[in-house]
């Protein structure tokens, strides 16, 4: 009898499994490694921080610095080694589900569960840039994974430990780690089960490790005025205009560019189907999985309504949404599975694409549906034509009134030899660059100003004595689009005071700005 017919039947679908998570992670980190697109201003913000080491920053926790700095001090400090995290996190995040549907059901469920994630558009787009959202899903996959073998086992002090790491390090990825407690607590209501397991022994182990690891952030926080809590509060934004409408409809639209034109409306029904014969045992973990989707989705939606919400902000339903149309679609007829296979396919063909669109920006041409790759090209040379400015005169400093510009040049203007200020608009720092390098009031000058917010350029020349206009810049992007900096030199930096009344006034201009006043 040959050896392979000795092997349990049930190891050739992991092992099919882990190949394909191997295969497409090495397309992708060929593809990462042959981009021609440059650091977007929020990765570049998260190199800024990489080199310091530190227990938080000002808008995030510090994992994804903490990733940085050991992929550049691994593999050289590149934009390949900076993004580099995302890849490798996304494979580990696919490898969880992989296990965590195999023990949820035999067979080939965890070759499909991995490909399913691989192959959101999210995903997709996400390993290829470094963003605390790669760091978080994988995370949460391995939390749910060892949350889910404790569910079956609950004397196995391995897995409680092992979701206290897992679920700690989630959170020092990002603060949406808390839907997954939200989740939990739920599923200790309604699952006995995860009731055992958790209100055990075992789930005080995972409670302490996850308290231990998490304390140093709290203390960093509360030591800096809870700095990133107060930016995760502002970017709710509660204080402009309630009930849009428009908004939720924007980000109900974005989920399925997330998850996927086919899969999202698939998840519905699944999430519908879990509940709809609540004691039926058979769906027992489809309703623990639901908890683990739902709430997030929720949570933002009603966020997107009151005021707005990006795409991405519940992400984190995607994990176990991976798993439960993957059992959904694995049971029934035969086109549920044929749904399943279109979806992968579709998935990774836009995947390809817009990898291929990376080696190649050329390709984009004008179209308009991708004018944001203007904020991923054309920053060395940005450098550059600020740096010839620079040697038209002595400056004390070059001030910028846009934090993106300032981060991109604090990565790709290591010739620029003035120092780097933010023009700070409010009284109180509104993000990284204004928290440490704020250009210090009674600033005499003269100093370069580099301005790209029109609409801000009015509120930044007040607050000089004088200024001096200098020109344009303009530096093609790609697709007949352009990056334009206007430049002045500017003396006498003294604020105008941020009172009540400047405020209502300023507020007042904007109002008549809008599209119809």
């Amino acid at each position: 009898m040959s050896q392979r017919a000795h092997l349990p039947d049930s190891l050739s679908p992991l092992q099919w499994g882990f190949s394909a998570i191997l295969v497409i992670t090495l397309a992708r980190l060929i593809l990462l490694a042959k981009t021609q697109l440059q650091l977007y201003p929020d990765e570049s913000q998260y190199w800024v921080w990489s080199q310091t080491f530190d227990w938080g920053y000002f808008s995030k926790p510090p994992l994804i610095a903490w990733a940085i700095a050991t992929s550049t001090a691994l593999f050289g400090d590149t934009d390949f080694a900076i993004r580099l995290p995302s890849l490798l996190f996304h494979a580990m995040g696919a490898g969880f589900l992989l296990l965590s549907a195999h023990q949820l059901k035999s067979g080939w469920a965890g070759l499909w569960a991995a490909l399913v994630y691989l192959s959101m558009p999210g995903i997709g787009i996400s390993a290829g840039v470094i963003s605390t959202d790669a760091l978080l899903l994988p995370l949460w996959a391995g939390a749910l994974y060892m949350l889910l073998r404790l569910r079956d086992q609950p004397d196995r002090w391995f897995s409680a430990a092992g979701l206290g790491i897992l679920l700690g390090l989630a959170f020092l990825a990002k603060y949406a780690a808390i839907y997954f407690l939200l989740a939990a607590g739920l599923a200790i209501v309604i699952d006995p089960p995860v009731r055992r397991a958790l209100l055990s022994p075992r789930g005080i182990l995972a409670a302490v490790i996850l308290a231990a690891i998490l304390a140093p952030n709290i203390f960093w926080n509360a030591s800096h005025d809870f700095a990133t809590v107060q930016h995760t509060a502002a970017n709710a934004n509660w204080q402009g205009s309630l009930f849009n409408t428009g908004e939720m409809l924007e980000f109900l639209g974005g989920q399925f560019g997330v998850f996927g034109v086919l899969l999202f409306p698939v998840l519905a029904v699944a999430c519908a189907q879990a509940w709809r014969h609540w004691r039926d045992p058979d769906r027992q973990i489809d309703r623990l999985l639901t908890l683990f989707i739902v709430p997030a989705l929720l949570v933002v939606l009603v966020q997107s309504f009151i005021s707005r919400a990006h795409a991405n902000w519940a992400a984190s339903a995607y994990v176990a949404g991976s798993l439960l149309v993957m059992l959904y679609l694995l049971r029934g007829g035969q086109w549920r599975r044929h749904i399943l296979t279109a979806s992968i396919a579709l998935g990774l063909a836009a995947s390809a694409v817009m990898a291929a669109l990376s080696v190649n920006p050329s390709l984009v041409g004008g179209v308009s549906a991708f004018r944001g790759l203007r904020h991923l090209q054309s920053w060395p040379e940005t450098a550059a034509a600020l740096h010839e400015a620079e040697q038209q005169g002595v400056y004390d400093a070059l001030v910028f009134d846009d934090r993106n510009i300032f981060h991109q040049m604090q990565r790709y203007g290591r010739q620029l030899e003035t120092p780097l200020r933010m023009w700070q608009r409010y009284n109180a720092p509104h993000n990284h660059a204004e928290d440490i390098w704020a250009l210090t009031e009674g600033t005499d000058g003269p100093v370069l100003i580099v301005s790209e917010r029109e609409w801000e350029r009015d509120r930044l020349l007040a607050d000089f004595e004088s200024v001096e206009p200098l020109g344009e810049i303009a530096i093609a992007t790609g697709g007949h689009r352009e990056r334009r900096l206007t430049l002045y030199a500017g003396r006498g930096y003294q604020r105008v005071p941020r009172t009540e009344a400047y405020e209502a006034a300023q507020s007042a201009i904007d109002a008549a700005r809008q599209p119809g006043n």
